[in-house]
């Protein structure tokens, strides 16, 4: 094992999937705040997450996962040390396996497709595969859903994997805190998930904790 590749394996690492639900400010946040917290990053995209990406955040990301890694470092400013993307379909990525000892991953935000999926056990590419790895080896996953209304099938979906020890923090923000922008909006949920990953962070007003 080479220096570089020890020095990843003693960081603490969380895979990040971003999906193409309406959102992905929220998925780019988070990443922003995990590498600032020194944690590697694994970043899986559905093909959906690239297009919502461009329409949402004005971010084109190269299809090649080593463009990809160069491009979301220099979006979120900073250095791509910390960052790893991977194909759809690449089965040889760590996410991909339960062997390689990530405890951790985050989807935000989450399509009603992608739910269906993971609570159906479906492995149609690495996203999935790896929120299936989550479940079946007991860690923690964590689902951003972002849809609205919803429907009894994606009520009953939550459902069931909530009952599988899945953490549902949906893209409901509060407004307590009586935020101005967007930011603070965007902050308030990826503040909820940080705390949920047990990484420490300040970046929204708690409740009762305010000035």
């Amino acid at each position: 094992m080479s220096n570089t590749q020890a020095t990843e394996h003693k960081k603490r690492q969380i895979i990040v999937g971003i999906t193409g639900a309406s959102g992905a400010a929220y998925g780019l946040r988070l990443i922003e705040k995990l590498v600032a917290a020194d944690v590697m990053v694994h970043v899986l995209l559905s093909d959906a997450a690239r297009v919502v990406l461009k329409q949402e955040c004005d971010l084109c990301l190269p299809e090649d996962p080593k463009g990809t890694v160069e491009t979301l470092a220099q979006a979120i400013g900073c250095t791509s040390d910390h960052l790893r993307s991977y194909g759809t379909l690449d089965w040889f990525s760590p996410a991909a396996s339960g062997s390689s000892g990530i405890e951790q991953m985050v989807v935000i935000p989450c399509s009603m497709g992608t739910l269906a999926s993971i609570a159906h056990g479906m492995s149609n590419h690495l996203l999935e595969r790896a929120a299936d790895v989550m479940l079946k080896e007991r860690k923690q996953l964590i689902l951003m859903p972002r849809e609205t209304p919803l429907s009894a099938i994606h009520l009953e979906h939550m459902l069931k994997l909530a009952r599988l020890g899945v953490d549902i923090i949906p893209a409901m923000p509060g407004f307590y805190h009586r935020p101005t922008t967007l930011d603070e909006l965007i902050d308030f949920m990826v503040s909820r998930v940080l705390d949920h990953l047990k990484v420490d962070n300040k970046i929204a007003q708690r409740w009762g904790m305010g000035e």
